[in-house]
């Protein structure tokens, strides 16, 4: 019966099985039916806007993606490539047969051999340490002292590398906090609950502030900055998670609020660099030196205007604009930029911007974008002008998925505190990513040095490839 179906199901029907369902129902069912999609339909219009987070999405009313236009893998014929082999052989093992596997007969003695090597990993092996500490007295200072131990907080029966290994796979990597209570539990029987998990990443957090604010001023000062914003859950409400990132930094904030007055607080009048973003319009009354817009979401603003408009006043301005792009795209791709004919291309790109927003298009989605192109024209083609600055967000957007996958993962914060939490933890593990650092050991070795001086050492910088 097609009144039994569930709405996730009925807006999923093909038309073959529509027509197959329909020949089965009554009049009155089909009537029940149609005014039930009726109503989907409004309730959809109205709860999937433009501002609509990914996540707040039902997947079955996203857009199905396209197919890989390249296939995958390497061509045909390229030089093969393999794990390099381990530098020391820990254990040999010697494998001889007596019968035959296939018909149980004997066999001869052994006249030819081969070798195989396999890296595995043995059970992780949990140490614990009873520290015996000697208390002391000071005539100088007339009290008694003590040794600190280095080797966890102070009042914790957790290690740091323990510590730095759970928050890492949490805000690191997006596992959720019983994943890693199971990982620990089973596979190192390490002990653990929730509760305490959260206790000691708050304190973690706390500790590495420093670096959260070194990160947010290195970001700031540096001179080509992207941003870009994602949808959070704090309590049950809708946060906003902030991403400001450069090469060398990547800082996250989580914030109530969508609007410029974040990226204000944020940039704090010293930014003195290019800033990159999309076209959302909190960003445009951020006042900054330069700025340069993602031309990826124009291509892709192009290509849905496609799927539902076949006017010829769009298809031909469509046409023009996509050339305009894909030109300025390649010009920025010269190395020689001093060049003589490069001043005059680059000038010639901007000429043409004017002529395709200069004739009065009736069509809709014409006007739309013009009056996009033509709001946002000394900012479309800054990377023409700078070498450094993309022409694509893409730097952001690579950053801030780590934090959609985790937001998939473990759904929300709950509380502004643990949201906090997030945005300092996360922050220091993607940027010490993006400085090639190992984040176990830098951080255990930096937790050791704070608890012995009380002074957390410097953010670590880039190394040396």
């Amino acid at each position: 019966m097609s009144c039994e179906l569930s709405d996730q199901e009925l807006v999923q029907l093909t038309e073959e099985q529509a027509l197959e369902l329909a020949s089965r129902s009554t009049p009155e069912e089909i009537a029940w039916v149609l005014l039930r999609l009726c109503a989907l339909a409004q309730a959809r219009k109205k709860s999937v806007e433009a501002s609509t987070p990914s996540a707040q999405i039902p997947p079955y009313e996203k857009p199905s993606p396209k197919k890989r236009a390249k296939k995958r893998g390497r061509k045909n014929g390229h030089k093969g490539q393999r794990r390099a082999a381990p530098v020391a052989i820990d254990e040999r093992e010697e494998h001889r047969l007596t019968v035959c596997p296939d018909c149980g007969g004997p066999v001869s003695a052994s006249r030819a051999r081969r070798t195989r090597i396999v890296e595995d990993i043995q059970q992780a092996e949990v140490v614990v340490t009873e520290h015996t500490i000697h208390s002391h007295y000071c005539s100088a200072c007339q009290k008694r002292v003590e040794p600190k131990v280095t080797a966890a907080l102070p009042k914790s029966t957790i290690g740091n590398r323990a510590l730095v290994l759970s928050s890492w796979l949490h805000y690191g990597l997006g596992q959720t906090i019983a994943q890693i209570v199971s990982v620990f539990n089973s596979l190192f029987h390490f002990p653990i609950s929730p509760g305490a998990l959260s206790q000691q990443w708050r304190r973690l957090a706390e500790i590495l502030e420093l670096w959260y604010e070194q990160i947010a001023l290195e970001a700031r000062t540096s001179a080509v900055l992207n941003a870009d914003e994602t949808g959070w859950r704090v309590q049950g409400q809708t946060y906003w998670l902030w991403c400001f990132t450069s090469p060398v930094a990547t800082y996250y904030a989580i914030d109530p609020s969508r609007g410029s007055d974040v990226v204000n607080r944020f940039l704090n009048e010293c930014f003195e660099g290019t800033l990159v973003s999309d076209f959302f319009s909190a960003y445009n009354p951020v006042i900054v030196p330069g700025r340069q817009m993602c031309l990826g979401h124009l291509v892709i603003e192009m290509r849905k205007v496609d799927a539902r408009n076949g006017s010829p006043q769009w298809q031909g301005f469509r046409q023009t604009l996509g050339r305009l792009l894909h030109d300025a795209m390649r010009l920025s791709r010269r190395a020689d930029r001093e060049a003589a004919d490069f001043a005059s291309k680059r000038s010639r790109i901007h000429e043409r911007l004017k002529y395709l927003c200069a004739p009065a298009y009736h069509d809709p989605d014409c006007q739309r974008l013009v009056k996009r192109l033509w709001k946002h024209r000394d900012s479309l083609f800054t990377f023409l002008d700078d070498p450094r600055v993309p022409y694509d967000n893409n730097r952001a957007e690579r950053e801030i998925r780590p934090a959609v996958i985790a937001r998939k993962n473990s759904f929300h914060n709950t509380s502004d505190q643990g949201a906090w939490t997030q945005a300092v933890l996360m922050s220091v593990y993607r940027t010490l990513r993006l400085r090639g650092c190992d984040p176990l050991e830098t951080i255990a070795d930096a937790l050791a040095t704070y608890i012995e001086t009380r002074i957390l050492p410097p953010l670590p910088r880039v190394r040396d490839a």
